[in-house]
């Protein structure tokens, strides 16, 4: 009985930073409103802050720009009304919010602060082709000509993703195969179906021989497990969950973006910093990559990973 209600606490606790980050990613949150002058018509946003109506400038009235302010207006109380009886479900269920130790705070700031170059090196590691500012203006929402669709969809699901294990509720769940899963399923969004979902079909590594083996849940359940309780240093734990989500590639596709961000969900929890692998040096790093998928050299991708990809809060 404990289990079960441990684990409807966790299901609606990703539930509601699922619907947090979704609240996140909508640009411009209040109510539409119309102001002419004799230059012509504008665009406001009108919303309730400390206590105080705020009018914030978005643009040249359109009544295309119109309408998209109505549909996230609408999104977003929806969005909220569900938030809210997450809350009372976990009330219910007697979930109260622990606080979180000062270090683990520093980290989750210290994330929030490099996320924009933290999801550019990840679509450099994935063969995304946009550049710094291309990547800034699509995490903000703007348009950017000459990036496929595609492009602009992985970008938007790192942030998306980022978001939900940069959430306090998140953060202080265990880091295990239900994270990663979820994970995946937020990388893979709009581009496969079932992202979450492990693999049941051989896939082929480009540029290498290896070929991972069918991954069995229990098994990779497992896996995880003994890595998070072995007895090693934070970073050399995170290490070890990256690598192993990566070999095992786990999932149809979206297997390094979803690594890379669950061992930055422990290493995080865990107040010990980030994992990014420099853009400047990602095919150094793919190259050590297939030598460890390989089995000819295990032990120079983590020290390389130790030295060059963590990223300690000074």
């Amino acid at each position: 009985m404990v289990d079960e209600k441990w684990i409807a606490i966790q299901e609606s606790l990703r539930k509601k930073s699922d619907l947090t980050a979704r609240l996140n990613l909508i640009p411009y949150e209040g109510t539409p409103e119309i102001k002419e002058n004799s230059s012509g018509k504008y665009l406001y946003i009108r919303k309730r802050e400390l206590g105080k109506v705020t009018s914030k400038y978005v643009d040249k009235y359109s009544d295309e720009l119109f309408q998209v302010l109505l549909k996230g207006t609408k999104e977003a109380r929806a969005l909220r009304k569900e938030i809210r009886l997450l809350e009372k479900e976990l009330a219910r269920l007697g979930y109260s919010e622990s606080v979180l130790a000062p270090e683990v705070l520093l980290n989750l700031d210290f994330a929030r602060a490099n996320m924009k170059t933290l999801i550019y090196d990840q679509t450099i590691l994935e063969g995304v082709g946009t550049t710094f500012p291309q990547t800034e203006t699509i995490l903000e929402n703007g348009k950017v000509s000459g990036v496929s669709a595609e492009d602009v969809q992985k970008i938007l699901n790192l942030k998306h993703a980022w978001e939900f294990i940069l959430d306090k509720d998140v953060i202080q769940a265990k880091t295990d195969f239900y994270v990663l899963s979820y994970i995946a399923r937020l990388v893979n969004e709009g581009l496969i179906d079932a992202g979450g979902r492990i693999r049941g079909v051989p896939v082929k590594i480009g540029g290498s021989n290896y070929i991972p083996p069918l991954p069995l849940e229990t098994s990779v359940r497992e896996h995880i497990e003994q890595i998070v309780m072995g007895d090693h240093e934070p970073i050399e734990v995170a290490i070890e969950l990256c690598l192993f989500a990566m070999k095992t590639q786990i999932f149809l596709d979206g297997n390094k973006r979803a690594a890379v961000l669950f061992a930055n969900h422990y290493l995080i929890g865990k107040g010990k910093g980030l994992i990014a692998i420099p853009y400047q040096d990602v095919s150094k790093f793919k190259k050590l990559l297939i030598d460890y998928y390989e089995d000819k050299d295990v032990a120079s991708i983590k020290k390389y990973m130790k030295d060059k990809c963590w990223r300690k809060i000074e």
